[in-house]
C-alpha cells in the first residue's frame, strides 16, 4: 500500500487513474442547475443566511429525486456525486445574487476549484489562490464524529434518505460553535480594528468570559495539526497581496498565546484565506459544506453498511421544580 501523503501539497494528482478520470468527467457533467432550481434560489429572501439557501437547495434536490427512498450503496454514491457537483453552483449563484449579479454557468473544461472561482467571480485566479482553496477543502473534508457528522449519522440510522441527512448536517454546521466559527473569526478581526488594539481587545474579551473564535478545540488540546498546513498556504496569499486583516490575525494569535497558551484551530487561518480570495464573509460556512460534504456522505455510507439506530440514553435530573405557566 502506498504511503499516505503528509500534506495536501505532497499529493501528485497530475496523472489520474482511469477511475479518477471517469469520476471527474461525471462530476463536470452534473454541475448545471436547471431553471426551476435557479428560480427557487432567486425567490429566497436576501436576508436569509447562505447556509439556509444551501439547506433549502439540498431539500429541494431530495424532493425532486425519483429515487429518494433508495438507499442502496450505488444509488447513494450517485446522489453524493450529484451534490458534490451541484452545491458549488448553488453557493456561487447565491453569492452573485447578493451582489446584484446574474449567475455564471459552470464551465466543464475547468477543474473543480477553478470552475467554482469562475462561477463566483467570472474568472479564474492565480494558481496559488486556487491551490490554497484546494488545501482548505482537503483539510476540512473529514474530521471524525464532529457535531454535523454525528447529526448525519443519527438521521441515517433511522433509515431516512441521504438528502435529509445532509440537510440536517448543514443545520448543525451552521452554528457558530461549529462551522460558523470561520465567519466569526472575520467579524472578530474587524471588531479589533487597529492591530495595536489586539492585546487590549483580548484582555477585555477574556475578562468578560467571551469565547474567542478560532481558538481551542475539543479534540486538539496541544494544537490543531491542520493549522500549520493552512497557515503556510495563507502566508503565500498574504505575500501576494498584503492585507491589514493579516496583521490583526498575527497580533491576536500572539496575544492569545502569551495570555492563555491556547492554540488556534483551522477556522483561524481559513477564515482570513477565504476573505483574501474575495468571498463574502457569510459564504465562509457554505465553503466548509462544499468540503465536508465528502466526509458526511462517507459516514452515511459507513452507517448504512453497519446500521443500528442511534438512541443515546439520558439521565433525568429532577432537581428543582418547573412551574406550569398560567394559561393565556
Amino acid at each position: 500500500m502506498p504511503p499516505v501523503c503528509a500534506a495536501p501539497s505532497a499529493c501528485d494528482l497530475s496523472r489520474p487513474r482511469p477511475y479518477a478520470r471517469d469520476f471527474r468527467a461525471r462530476e463536470r457533467a452534473l454541475r448545471t442547475l436547471d431553471r426551476t432550481t435557479l428560480e427557487l434560489l432567486a425567490r429566497l429572501p436576501e436576508t436569509c443566511h447562505p447556509m439556509d439557501v444551501l439547506r433549502t437547495a439540498v431539500s429541494f434536490f431530495g424532493a425532486e429525486d425519483s429515487a429518494e427512498d433508495d438507499g442502496s450503496p450505488a444509488v447513494n454514491r450517485a446522489k453524493s456525486l450529484t451534490l458534490l457537483a451541484r452545491l458549488p453552483t448553488v453557493v456561487a449563484a447565491d453569492q452573485r445574487r447578493r451582489r446584484g449579479l446574474a449567475p455564471v454557468p459552470p464551465d466543464p473544461s475547468l477543474g473543480y476549484a477553478e470552475n467554482f472561482f469562475h462561477m463566483c467571480f467570472g474568472s479564474v485566479p492565480d494558481p496559488a489562490v486556487v491551490r490554497c482553496f484546494e488545501i482548505s477543502l482537503v483539510l476540512y473534508a473529514e474530521h471524525s464524529f464532529n457535531a454535523s457528522t454525528f447529526t448525519a449519522r443519527v438521521v441515517t440510522s433511522t433509515l431516512s434518505d441521504l438528502h435529509s441527512a445532509v440537510a440536517a448536517a448543514i443545520g448543525a454546521l451552521k452554528g457558530p460553535r461549529h462551522g460558523g466559527a470561520n465567519e466569526a473569526v472575520m467579524h472578530m478581526l474587524r471588531e479589533i480594528g487597529d492591530p495595536r488594539r489586539a492585546g487590549t481587545w483580548l484582555d477585555e474579551a477574556l475578562a468578560s468570559r467571551r469565547k474567542i473564535m478560532g481558538f481551542g478545540h475539543r479534540v486538539y488540546k496541544h494544537g490543531d495539526s491542520r493549522v500549520p498546513i493552512m497557515q503556510d498556504a495563507l502566508d503565500r496569499l498574504v505575500a501576494r497581496s498584503p492585507d491589514p486583516e493579516a496583521t490583526r490575525l498575527a497580533e491576536l494569535r500572539q496575544a492569545m498565546a502569551d495570555r492563555t497558551g491556547i492554540h488556534p484551530n483551522l477556522d483561524y487561518p481559513a477564515g482570513l484565506a477565504y476573505h483574501l480570495m474575495g468571498f463574502d464573509t457569510p459564504a465562509f460556512t457554505p465553503l466548509f459544506v462544499l468540503s465536508r460534504l465528502t466526509g458526511w456522505t462517507a459516514h452515511i455510507t459507513e452507517q448504512l453498511a453497519h446500521n443500528a439506530l442511534n438512541h443515546p440514553l439520558a439521565a433525568y435530573d429532577a432537581s428543582g421544580q418547573c412551574p406550569i405557566p398560567d394559561a393565556a
